[in-house]
């Protein structure tokens, strides 16, 4: 498999992918049973596999953790091949004093490329009556939120002296100003709500603004169950 990437709205997602997979040649060549993994699980999942193995292993013992990095370097030293399966992943561990060479199995499975987002519920509302707010709602709501903290960000950096600057520089009024100022004081969980799309249909921009300054009343003045 060979190390790739996407950029999906700013963001870098790593990948491994076969090689005919990243040459186009998925249906005439054959692939195996895994196409396509997220680098970050599986690059986790065998770090913590060896890192428990050299740990046990008495004759290695004395390799630490900060050794055991998913970096080629420092691999190539102690694994010789690593595969990739549907329902495990299967570690060559090189050979110490002539010893011959172990295989660490572990259980694992490939994500799901869709992760089940859980939307948060109004008090007394049967979840298949929810529906999740517009994606160019949602969006204008976290580039709302994003603007709000960097004006905060601003404000207390000094980099601007007062809201009547912001007002100016922005080309609105002291109160659209301070309306988007107070999002920067939404709830962590509300904020992470928003990114995912798991806010219910209705909590929009002009429902968030001037919150609470309590995060739990946040929810309660919602009618959204944090839970």
């Amino acid at each position: 498999m060979i190390a790739t990437h996407a950029t999906k709205g700013g963001i870098r997602y790593r990948y491994y992918v076969s090689q005919p997979g990243l040459h186009g040649e998925s249906r005439t060549a054959n692939l195996g049973s895994v196409s396509r993994v997220p680098a970050p699980e599986i690059e986790q999942a065998i770090i913590s596999a060896l890192r428990k193995h050299f740990t046990d292993d008495q004759p290695r013992a004395e390799i630490n953790h900060g050794q055991v990095s998913f970096d080629h370097t420092a691999l190539s030293t102690l694994v010789s091949r690593i595969e990739v399966q549907r329902t495990q992943l299967v570690i060559c561990v090189k050979p110490a004093n002539g010893a011959e060479s172990e295989l660490l199995s572990m259980p694992w499975q490939k994500p799901p490329s869709k992760r089940f987002r859980k939307i948060l519920l109004p008090h007394g509302t049967p979840r298949e009556n929810v529906r999740p707010e517009r994606a160019e709602r949602r969006a204008r709501l976290v580039s709302a939120i994003a603007r709000g903290r960097r004006w905060l960000d601003e404000l207390i950096s000094g980099a601007v002296t007062g809201i009547q600057q912001l007002a100016k520089r922005e080309r609105c009024t002291v109160r659209q100003v301070n309306l988007t100022l107070s999002l920067a004081f939404l709830a962590p969980n509300l904020v992470k709500a928003a990114v995912e799309g798991r806010l219910p249909r209705g909590i929009n921009i002009e429902r968030l603004r001037d919150p609470h300054a309590e995060w739990n009343r946040q929810f309660q003045e919602l009618g959204l169950d944090p839970h």
